[in-house]
């Protein structure tokens, strides 16, 4: 889905001359330009089918826990238009033999994360493309994210993290889920 480049850079010159900038004062003049290149890298999610970035694979698979931890990533707070960033845990239990590549989990990830975003939406939005694509037996998503809006403005408290967590299926199972959350936290 392309982006209105123009549209970007008229509402950058709007919010300069709103805050009392001048737009076209050395130091601001290109702003706009930088702006419409940084958009079109963190908004590239928007309008992207997120599941179709999981690729299936068969593979035997005896109902075994497989996990990615750690997976970085950047979005933007849908509120304020600040940024959060942090790391998101997939964790997921196959059904019948079909597993993605880490790279698809990777992949994910960017997709979904790269829009106006909520934490709390990104999680179920990352379990939900999960069940969807992969049927699995089981799924948990655990994110932990540090948000600009806590930490620069309104409540100002800076090493605040915010943790979210989303399960399906069997993962959804007391001894189940203690499982996922000792292997992503050990």
């Amino acid at each position: 889905m392309p982006i209105d480049e123009e549209k970007i850079r008229q509402g950058v010159r709007l919010m300069l001359e709103g805050i009392g900038e001048d737009p076209d004062r050395d130091g601001l003049t290109r702003t706009p330009d930088r702006v419409v290149r940084m958009y079109r890298d963190i908004f590239a999610g928007v309008g992207v089918e997120a599941a179709e970035k999981i690729s299936l694979f068969t593979s035997v698979n005896h109902d075994e826990m497989i996990i990615v931890k750690d997976i970085p990533f950047y979005s933007m707070c849908e509120h304020h238009l600040l940024p959060f960033w942090g790391h998101v845990s997939i964790g997921y239990i196959p059904g019948n033999n079909q597993v993605t590549g880490f790279s698809s989990l990777v992949r994910l990830v960017e997709a979904i994360s790269k829009r106006p975003q909520l934490q709390e939406r990104m999680t179920t939005e990352l379990a939900d493309a999960l069940v969807q694509r992969l049927k699995p037996l089981g799924v948990i998503v655990v994110i932990k994210a540090r948000h600009l809006c806590i930490s620069m403005q309104g409540v100002k408290k800076e090493a605040t993290e915010t943790i979210t967590s989303a399960q399906r299926g069997y993962l959804r199972k007391q001894i189940t889920r203690i499982e996922a959350f000792s292997l992503i936290n050990g």
